[in-house]
């Protein structure tokens, strides 16, 4: 069985012609995601370094070679014999892929990287290719500066992954001019592509964050069984703060030592809500034993 998204990836490419460069087709799939008006964007994208990215294009790639429904080729995203056949039973998603198409700009190459950068300059932010692509637009280059986050004021934020994809949590940290994501769970494994430990730190450095875990801080997957409502959170939030805070002296200091040094620090864990996870015990132990600012931004 496919994903949506991972449909919606085999119609491009069949649609291209079969075959489509790796630059080509992110920039194609991205332009597809923000300028199609009313409808859910099968991908999140990225500032990276030739502008906008999906991480998860890319797992869904080596998902779909080892379906032997696209080949394995490093440059290239080309559609095999098997993913024509199983696509073009997908009829309504191919059909919605050859309306984009024909409406999607002509140009490829450098000239399609440009337009996006003209159209959405905040994902050129990390761009290594826009001053060269760009020489000759400087109005476009101020508007990709002028997307740049600023610096933000030291402090501490707070984020939990639960719904998001890892393009859109990392782009909401960078808005929010985070330096440093703090990984407050105790085991850094998760089902969602993305938010495991390797993945996550590895996807923090690609644009330009921190990554740290301090396992510590966390609470035990055998307490977190049964709660049913908000009063067993809070019961459970009360116990660690008593029995669990006060021996992580250690690690509160090292986030305390952070932001002392001018960096704005998000905590995260899995939960939206941040009455409903234990990152919110965590800010309040900074604010009380070090007088850490806690940014009343809950991302």
């Amino acid at each position: 069985m496919l994903f949506e998204r991972q449909k919606t990836l085999l119609a491009l490419i069949d649609v291209l012609g079969g075959r489509v460069g790796s630059t080509d087709l992110q920039k194609l799939l991205f332009l597809w995601a923000h300028d199609a008006s009313g409808t859910e964007p099968a991908y999140d994208f990225v500032p990276y370094r030739f502008g906008a990215c999906s991480f998860t294009s890319y797992a869904d790639k080596r998902k779909l070679v080892e379906k032997g429904l696209l080949a394995d080729e490093d440059m290239m995203w080309a559609i095999t014999p098997t993913g024509t056949a199983t696509i073009q039973k997908e009829v309504k998603v191919r059909a919605r892929a050859a309306v984009f198409v024909s409406k999607a700009p002509e140009v490829r190459g450098d000239a399609l990287v440009a337009l996006t950068y003209r159209r959405h300059p905040f994902f050129a932010i990390r761009s290594e290719i826009a001053a060269r692509l760009l020489a000759d637009d400087a109005a476009a280059l101020e508007r990709i500066e002028a997307a740049r986050p600023g610096k933000a004021t030291a402090g501490v934020v707070t984020i939990g992954y639960e719904g998001r994809s890892v393009e859109g949590y990392l782009v909401t940290l960078m808005k929010a001019s985070v330096s440093v994501l703090c990984d407050v769970r105790r085991n850094p494994i998760s089902r969602r592509y993305g938010f495991a430990k390797s993945t996550l730190s590895k996807a923090c450095e690609n644009v330009g964050i921190q990554y740290a875990h301090l396992p510590g801080l966390g609470i035990a997957s055998a307490k977190r069984q049964g709660l049913d409502s908000q009063a067993d959170y809070d019961a459970l939030f009360r116990a660690y703060e008593r029995d669990d805070l006060p021996h992580q002296t250690a690690d509160l200091t090292t986030i305390a030592q952070w932001v002392e040094h001018g960096e704005r620090v998000a905590l995260t864990c899995f939960e939206r809500l941040p009455h409903q996870c234990h990152r919110h015990c965590v800010a309040d132990a900074l604010a009380r034993a070090h007088g850490t600012p806690f940014i009343p931004v809950h991302l």
